[in-house]
């Protein structure tokens, strides 16, 4: 059982990700702006990390490495959120996700190197199945629109890099402290970048404080934060170079209730990379 425990937390992740994504445009359509919605985000957090401290009788790791490990962890995976908001401003969505979506590449290849990650040729080919997956899914039609610069271009590349860390760092901070700690200050960390969201949000603009707004983003948040902290939990028991890229298989999850809910088509595209996803899964689970 305990050998099957990543596969358990990395499918929890992919759900509740891919349900997450699927629902988050509810509030945003109806006027509650995205960076309120990551403030939302950050807050909800908190709930999940207090559960997690209960499971460990609140015996938080408080050393300097736990405290440095945590945050970089924190930092990274919020600060790159925030970022990405900023490059969408700048420049065109359709480049941007295909090249964010690859971030399990730089997790991939440190762990390689670094950690000495190893697998199985069945591994290997669901991983390359799965990158091949991850671009495909994230495919968006192009938009004609003025972009300004390429700055946008930068910063998609800066979050690509750090949310690939992230992965990694969260696999070496696995090996030297508590799962739970780790969470908590990933929660601690967005909650600090709450202000700088806030500073990013136009409140000039028609905000939705309603149902709609504030308290259905929250509850939308949830699955965010629940999938954060049970990715954690996968990156615990498997190996990061197969759980990062499972894990980011969740726009499968999306589609599949996009479909239902607001019927809306797949592209070609995102039909190929959801047949790739499920024989990815399928090679990493068997």
């Amino acid at each position: 059982m305990k050998n099957n425990l990543w596969l358990i937390y990395a499918v929890v992740t992919t759900i509740t990700w891919g349900i997450w994504g699927a629902l988050i445009e509810i509030p945003e359509k109806a006027g509650f702006p995205a960076t309120l919605g990551y403030t939302m985000w950050a807050l909800t957090m908190i709930p999940c990390a207090l559960i997690a401290l209960k499971l460990i009788k609140f015996k938080l790791e408080y050393n300097l490495e736990s405290v440095f490990y945590g945050t970089l962890i924190g930092l990274t995976g919020a600060g790159g959120q925030l970022i990405l908001f900023e490059a969408l401003r700048e420049g065109p969505a359709y480049i941007i996700f295909p090249i964010v979506s690859l971030y399990p590449v730089v997790t991939i290849i440190l762990s390689v190197s670094i950690l000495r990650e190893t697998a199985n040729r069945r591994s290997w080919i669901g991983i390359i199945l799965a990158l091949l997956a991850i671009f495909l899914l994230s495919y968006m039609k192009p938009e004609k629109l003025e972009v300004k610069g390429y700055l946008w271009l930068g910063l998609s590349v800066l979050v690509f890099v750090m949310w690939g860390v992230q992965g990694f760092f969260m696999k070496v901070a696995n090996n030297k402290m508590s799962a739970e700690s780790i969470f908590t200050y990933m929660a601690l960390s967005g909650i600090l970048l709450i202000p700088f969201a806030l500073m990013m949000t136009d409140f000039e603009q028609n905000i939705n404080w309603g149902f709609k707004g504030p308290y259905l983003a929250a509850m939308i948040q949830v699955l965010n934060a629940v999938g954060a902290l049970t990715l954690v939990y996968a990156m615990r028991y498997g190996k990061a170079i197969v759980v990062s890229p499972m894990t980011s298989l969740s726009p499968m999850i999306t589609i599949v209730l996009s479909l239902l809910i607001y019927a809306v088509m797949p592209n070609p595209a995102m039909m190929i990379g959801f047949g790739l996803a499920l024989v990815a899964i399928y090679l990493f689970s068997t």
